[in-house]
């Protein structure tokens, strides 16, 4: 369940927009000052504030600042004034939506509804680890595409990127190359296989200690290759 904190000095409306809010499923908190929203704002965890412009104590514009510095949650700002210039310095200071009173309880809760859900898709990407593949000192960011050997960034091509993840998530079994041919290039095993074997030779060069005594792809002679764990 979301948390919101209201930071409202006008009761009526405060308890108005925390009624809505609460029938929508969230759980909704409200302080009448600014210096208290504040300090709430900084020292507990909500998921969006609702900050009223005018307010004894700090203005929004301060708090809103203050918030904006430390965290990164969506603030909705509130005023009874009308004048573009309130806006745009509201916006400026980082709130990321302005309504001005008197307004629809509903469209609040819309726009309320709409800032969680944008701000919870950018945490979930932004927090979401790259997909990493780790075979004795070999590195390889599936997520990213990079090959890092020993720390060392390795550049691969395309399809020798794609035959060396795919041999690596899938070790200590043996390809026939009409399969590799046929898994990497999404052709049937009649067109040239001889590319397999020209990429595992490019592959090696770039992730073998010595290509000649291979100790990650290992040739299976009259048979294939096999990643080898």
């Amino acid at each position: 369940m979301s948390r919101i904190l209201i930071v409202e000095d006008e009761m009526a409306i405060a308890e108005l927009e925390k009624d809505y809010l609460e029938l929508s499923g969230f759980e909704v908190d409200i302080e009448n000052t600014g210096d208290q929203g504040l300090e709430r704002a900084l020292n507990e965890d909500f998921d969006l504030i609702i900050l009223d412009l005018m307010l004894p104590g700090l203005d929004g514009f301060e708090i809103c600042k203050s918030i904006r510095s430390a965290k990164n949650i969506p603030i909705f700002m509130v005023s009874a004034k009308k004048e573009d210039i309130d806006k745009i310095r509201g916006l400026g200071m980082g709130a990321d939506d302005y309504i001005t009173k008197p307004f629809s309880p509903s469209e609040l809760v819309a726009r309320v509804k709409a800032h969680l859900a944008r701000y919870e898709r950018l945490i979930g990407e932004s927090v979401r680890e790259n997909e990493i593949i780790e075979i004795r000192g070999i590195k390889i960011d599936k997520t990213a595409r990079r090959v890092y050997v020993n720390s060392e960034e390795k550049n691969f091509t395309t399809k020798e990127f794609d035959l060396l993840t795919f041999l690596a998530e899938n070790p200590n079994r043996v390809y026939t190359k009409e399969e590799l041919f046929q898994e990497i290039w999404d052709m049937d095993s009649i067109g040239d296989i001889a590319t397999v074997t020209v990429h595992i030779k490019k592959i090696r060069e770039k992730i073998e200690f010595n290509t000649s005594k291979p100790q990650y792809i290992e040739t299976i002679w009259g048979v294939g290759y096999r990643f080898k764990v």
